[in-house]
């Protein structure tokens, strides 16, 4: 069983699921390598034999003076009665595997940031269905199609599932059509060798109607491919690469995204949360990224006609002039739900994985995590469980929130786990200064 996603109705949910096996297994007769079967790894003898058989290398048992199969490692050894012919000639069969190859399948990085909504994969399958008019007329013909996102760009058709991309691969080059970063979608099962194919093709996103099997699995996630299986009307299975699908994700229904807006921003000399960036105040964009994450946003604000523009809640300080720790308090008090996402707002570059991760972090009263500089604040989760000591705190003249870790439950979340979500520890970065502020327009 391997992790599997599965596609239906617009959202994906990550389970467990099976997938066919595929084993190679070398054949030596005689001391001589010949052939390496790529087969179900069950009852190897037979197939073995049977391929003697039918190769004419073999008629009855008694050809055989050894027969070793090691299902293991993968591998046969035959020794039989008279010799093999002078020459082998090698045959490339039509069948649905290639009987011979020059050389085994590896895994070829696939560096293409290309991704694809599934609307359109289930429309360029669709559109693969509609050419292979062959197969509705008679059968036994295998279609592939290769597309950019918008429309069909290549479609080919043979008694051979593997010929299929070798045709797609030479008409790309008459045609001069680079196929790095384009998605492929095939009638058949998707093979080591097929992946290997599409790998050297530069595909980034792979798609059958049926099957992978595990070796295609495998090659696909070394090589970076999305490899999508049992595509069918508007469901389908992904086993690699979810990155790749733009697939909107759900928003987190429990936890309320709050936005610190109750600075006096001294340093910046005007209020920096109404800064330009991108062409809109700075807190619009990053009300619109925690509005993806969460299914309610909170603005904390002692002047709330200030942030009109942004259809959420606006809620005052209990504690005026109290600083952060005073904002993250009025947030707990005010929010409907049992935890809140905290973040400054001057923090231009907040990454969305990273946000998830940490509100997935359940079990303590505050998640904070840690970069190369200390411990982020003002990037953390907090739950109602430490209002009371927040409460204390602020009574008392103490606004410092690293002192009062010690009194309530906390998770730290390392800078090795968060640098390997985002990268550059970027979703920290703020905005104080003029010189800050045009460091980070840039």
């Amino acid at each position: 069983m391997i992790p599997v996603g599965f596609y239906s109705k617009g959202t994906l949910q990550q389970e467990e699921g099976a997938v066919v096996a595929e084993y190679p297994v070398p054949l030596k007769v005689n001391g001589q390598e010949i052939a390496t079967l790529v087969a179900s790894p069950h009852e190897l003898n037979f197939l073995v034999v049977g391929f003697l058989r039918l190769q004419g290398f073999i008629s009855q048992l008694a050809d055989i003076e050894l027969l070793s199969v090691c299902e293991d490692f993968g591998g046969a050894n035959v020794r039989i009665k008279g010799e093999l012919p002078a020459r082998l000639k090698p045959v490339l069969t039509s069948g649905c595997g290639t009987g011979i190859t020059f050389s085994a399948p590896v895994a070829l990085q696939v560096s293409a940031e290309q991704s694809y909504a599934p609307e359109q994969i289930f429309t360029l399958m669709n559109e693969l269905g509609k050419r292979a008019d062959r197969y509705r007329t008679h059968g036994g013909i295998h279609s592939a199609a290769v597309g950019d996102g918008d429309r069909l760009l290549l479609y080919a058709e043979d008694l051979g599932r593997h010929n299929t991309l070798d045709r797609i691969a030479g008409e790309a080059l008459f045609k001069g059509i680079d196929l790095n970063g384009l998605m492929l979608v095939t009638s058949g099962r998707i093979s080591t060798e097929m992946a290997a194919k599409a790998a050297q093709l530069g595909i980034c996103l792979l798609a059958s109607r049926t099957s992978p099997t595990d070796m295609a699995v495998r090659l696909c996630r070394e090589s970076g491919i999305t490899l999508i299986g049992y595509m069918r009307a508007a469901t389908f299975q992904l086993y690699t690469h979810p990155e790749r699908l733009k697939i909107p994700t759900a928003k987190i229904d429990n936890i309320t995204g709050v936005i610190l807006a109750g600075g006096k921003s001294s340093r910046m000399g005007c209020n920096k949360a109404l800064l330009d960036y991108c062409g809109e105040p700075l807190i619009a964009s990053i009300y619109k990224t925690l509005n993806r994450v969460f299914s309610r946003v909170m603005v904390v604000t002692n002047t709330p006609a200030d942030y009109d523009f942004l259809p959420c809640v606006k809620v005052p300080d209990i504690f005026p002039e109290k600083g952060s720790l005073a904002g993250i308090h009025a947030a707990l008090q005010a929010a409907a739900t049992e935890r809140i996402f905290v973040v400054a707002c001057d923090m231009p570059h907040l990454d969305e994985k990273l946000i998830r991760h940490l509100a997935g972090i359940g079990g303590v009263a505050v998640v904070v995590p840690q970069s190369d500089s200390g411990f982020e604040p003002l990037h953390a989760v907090y739950s109602k469980e430490a209002l009371p000591v927040f409460t204390s705190a602020l009574q008392a003249e103490k606004m410092k929130i690293f002192d009062l870790f010690e009194q309530v439950g906390v998770k730290i979340v390392p800078p090795e786990e968060i640098a390997a979500i985002s990268a550059g520890f970027s979703s920290f970065d703020n905005m104080n200064t003029p010189e800050e502020y045009s460091r980070l327009q840039a």
